[in-house]
């Protein structure tokens, strides 16, 4: 259940950011309301989270995956550009998530 918690976190976080833009400025309420709520539901998981795995392990995953699919939602909705050094740069992001998890010794295996 903790990296589904995780997950959920991640997600409803990812949704909150992207609503951010779209309140333009917390200007708009629908998605304002939706952005506030999107982070709030994103801590309690996160925090559920917290409960059973190391904060530095969690906060790795939890804001490396998020810039990854925040950076990726904005490039395929907002037409945001990314040229090499960014995707060079997300790529490093996503490895550096996926050796912490696989050869750590603060990750759980």
């Amino acid at each position: 259940m903790t990296y589904l918690f995780l997950a959920i976190a991640i997600v409803t976080e990812v949704a909150a950011t992207t609503l951010l833009k779209l309140s333009d400025g917390f200007s708009k309420p629908i998605p304002s309301i939706a952005t506030v709520t999107g982070y709030a539901i994103s801590f309690y998981f996160l925090s559920l989270t917290l409960r059973s795995l190391p904060t530095g392990l969690v906060y790795a995953v939890w804001s490396g995956v998020g810039v990854v699919l925040i950076a990726t939602i904005a490039w395929v909705f907002q037409s945001q550009k990314l040229d090499t050094p960014a995707l060079c740069g997300m790529g490093l992001i996503v490895s550096g998530v996926v050796v912490i998890n696989l050869f750590s010794s603060a990750s759980p295996h």
